[in-house]
Formats: structure tokens, C-alpha cells, sequence
């Protein structure tokens, strides 16, 4: 079945309209504050890099723990759609809270209660999402996963460009505002959704992976990289060009890609194999980090943006439905696992920039170095993969 015929499916899938327009509308929110956050405790609030890395990763913390406890029990039950629901509604008083900050105190306690939730929203989205696709579409899974994982970020650059002109008409008001309504919208979207109960079974939803404790690692220093990335690419704008919008529409150039590459990234990972597939995003990934690094030219920034794009769409694609498949019967345990190894990845990131003193490009030297460590560690499976080949084939 081709591109066309499978789009065709996805779209047309009862029901799945409202897990479309979920995704998109959460993305919105999510975009029209991600890049501006940093910013905004550091100009409107008055925090120092330190205390920023504080307030990111406390918050942090408490979402993994929530995350990957709520991963625990999800498949236990029979509806998993008030979780996220629950969490949106956190998330929507914890900004309300956010909003009126004025000190590190208030900043700290606020971003927790905004941000904490959100974990338990993805990974359970994406196991809500396999049921239904299961149930419906068995053939598209996979690709469902992906196209899904894209209107999220599709929903994600409309926000950036839309952060970038509420910012000139209200300032980071309105930035939180537009972060708000994503809440409020899932929510509501949520609210009407028809969720389907049964567990997909492994023979429609494809084949499962074998559990690899090495690409689990290396998977987590690919998203610690691109953690560092995610918080400080803003704050080095920022600092080199002077003008935060600049980071929306950097991060915009970015994103705009990512439908194409997630859709080219999820086939060919099917043709040639999830592996190799990381391989060549992770490559990609490089290159960005070396240029942040060592070039001073906005142009630059833009144009390496779409070789940025790809390793985010291997990434949040092909990776998350690699490790989803890892425990492809526990469908609320594997998607939660996947957002815990990211948050995890965050953690880690928010933290390592700290032995460079200042805001400085050269803070981009660590992903680049956690990139190489984690094809080092790829290379390693791969080598297994390929020797347990050769004793079957001789067998």
C-alpha cells in the first residue's frame, strides 16, 4: 500500500479527527511558549542562568516521576483518557499561577505546577492513539504513530510563528495566554473523544523489538543532546543576535520540515531498518551542533535548520515507536518509557551546560560530543545485530 493510500486511511479513521486535532492544538500551545520560556525567566522575572536550570529541572523531576508512575498502571486500566485530561487541567492552574511570578520562589512553584502534568499527557495520548489505530486500522500503526507524532509538531510551528507576533502585540502575557488555551482545548477535545479499550495485539500492530538495554542508552544521550539544544539554542540567540523572536523563527525553520522527514524517516525505516535510520539523523544532528558552535551568522542558523529537522524527526519518530515496540503489549508502559527516557534526557541536558561558564556557543561542543558517544554505542548494537545474523543463517 503507498503514501497516498495510507494518508488516505489515516485521516478517514473513526474518530481519529479528534486525536488529530488533539495533537495539533497541544502543539500550538506548547510552541507559542517553548522558546520564549528561558527568556522570559531571565528578562521578566529577573533569574540568573543558575536559577533557570533550577526551575527547568525540579519541575523535570517531578514530571518523571509522575510520568513513568502513571506508565506503571496505566495498562491496568480499562480507559486511559482522564489521565491526560486530569493532567491538562493541572497544567492550565499551574500557569495560571506561573503568570503572576515576580520572584525565583514563585517561579519555581509555578513552572512545577505547569509543567509537571504534561508528562503523563504524551506517552498516554500515544497508547490511547495504538489502540484506536489497532482497532481500526491495523495496517497504518506504525505510520500513525508517526503522523501523529508530525501534527504535533506541525501544531507546534504554527505556535512558534504565532509566539513570535502575540510577543509583539502582548509580551510574554500573552505568550502564556496562547499556552494556556492548548491545555484548554485537549481538554475539551478530550472530553468528546470515544476511546477504544481493547490492547492491540502483536500480530496486527506489527512486530515487536528486541529489548536492547544499549539502544536505550544511546537513544537517551541523542535526547540529552537535543535537550541542551531545546534550552539553550534560544538563550545563545538571544545573546548573539539579540532579538528573542529570532529562536520562534529559527525553531520555526526547523519544524516546518518535519511532516515530509517524519513521513520519508518512518518509510524508510520499515525499508532499511530503525537502526540505521538513527544513524543518519544522529549525523545530521552533528553537523547542527557544529555550526552552532562555530559560526556567527543568523543565514547559517536557518539554513542548517532542515538538516536539524531530519534528527528531530528520526528522533521523536522512528526512535519512539522503536521503543514502543520494545514492550509492544504494554502499549501504556512504552509510550510512557519514551517520554521518561526524553525527560530524563532533559534533566541531564539542563544540567551539563553549567560546567561552561556564561551563555556561550560553545556550550554546543557537549551534544556534539554526546552524539558521537551514542553512534559509538548504535555501532555496538548494530555489530551484535548483524553476528546473531551470521549463527541463525549457520545454523
Amino acid at each position: 500500500m503507498g503514501f497516498v493510500s495510507d494518508f488516505r486511511m489515516f485521516i478517514r479513521v473513526r474518530w481519529a479527527w479528534k486525536l488529530i486535532a488533539a495533537m495539533f492544538l497541544y502543539g500550538l500551545g506548547v510552541g507559542i511558549l517553548a522558546p520564549m520560556n528561558a527568556v522570559y525567566m531571565q528578562e521578566s522575572i529577573g533569574l540568573t542562568k543558575e536559577e533557570i536550570v533550577i526551575v527547568f529541572a525540579s519541575s523535570l523531576l517531578l514530571n518523571m516521576v509522575l510520568t513513568i508512575s502513571v506508565g506503571f498502571i496505566s495498562d491496568r486500566l480499562v480507559r486511559r483518557r482522564r489521565i491526560p485530561m486530569i493532567a491538562a487541567a493541572l497544567c492550565i492552574v499551574g500557569l495560571l499561577f506561573y503568570m503572576q511570578a515576580d520572584s525565583f520562589a514563585y517561579a519555581l512553584l509555578g513552572m512545577a505546577l505547569a509543567s509537571a502534568p504534561s508528562g503523563m499527557i504524551m506517552g498516554q495520548m500515544f497508547a490511547m492513539a495504538r489502540n484506536h489505530f489497532s482497532q481500526w486500522a491495523p495496517t497504518i500503526v506504525e505510520m500513525s504513530q508517526l503522523w501523529l507524532r508530525a501534527t504535533f509538531s506541525v501544531g507546534f510551528f504554527t505556535g512558534l510563528l504565532a509566539g513570535a507576533n502575540i510577543y509583539l502585540i502582548s509580551s510574554f502575557r500573552g505568550v502564556l495566554w496562547g499556552n494556556l488555551f492548548g491545555y484548554a482545548a485537549l481538554f475539551a477535545l478530550l472530553l468528546f473523544y470515544r476511546e477504544v479499550v481493547a490492547e492491540p495485539r502483536s500480530a496486527k500492530s506489527g512486530g515487536g523489538e528486541p529489548y536492547s538495554l544499549i539502544m536505550l542508552i544511546a537513544l537517551l544521550l541523542l535526547s540529552c543532546a537535543d535537550a541542551i539544544r531545546g534550552l539553550y539554542l534560544p538563550l545563545v540567540v538571544n545573546e548573539r543576535f539579540g532579538d528573542p523572536r529570532l529562536a520562534s523563527y529559527i525553531w520555526s525553520a526547523q519544524a516546518v520540515f518535519e511532516l515530509l522527514f517524519m513521513t520519508i524517516a518512518g518509510y524508510w525505516a520499515v525499508k532499511y531498518g530503525s537502526k540505521r535510520i538513527i544513524v543518519l539523523g544522529a549525523a545530521c544532528a552533528f553537523v547542527a551542533y557544529f555550526v552552532y558552535a562555530t559560526v556567527d551568522s543568523l543565514p547559517v542558523f536557518f539554513v542548517v535548520q532542515p538538516i536539524y529537522s531530519f534528527f528531530v524527526s528520526v528522533l521523536m519518530g522512528v526512535a519512539m515507536g522503536y521503543v514502543q515496540r520494545m514492550f509492544i503489549s504494554r502499549t501504556g508502559f512504552g509510550a510512557s518509557l519514551y517520554v521518561f527516557i526524553t525527560q530524563t534526557a532533559s534533566l541531564i541536558g539542563f544540567i551539563l551546560p553549567l560546567t561552561i561558564e556564561g551563555i556561550t556557543p560553545t556550550i554546543f561542543y557537549i551534544p556534539a560530543a554526546l552524539v558521537l558517544v551514542s553512534l559509538s554505542l548504535i555501532a555496538v548494537s548494530l555489530r551484535s545485530e548483524r553476528g546473531k545474523l551470521s549463527i541463525n543463517s549457520q545454523a
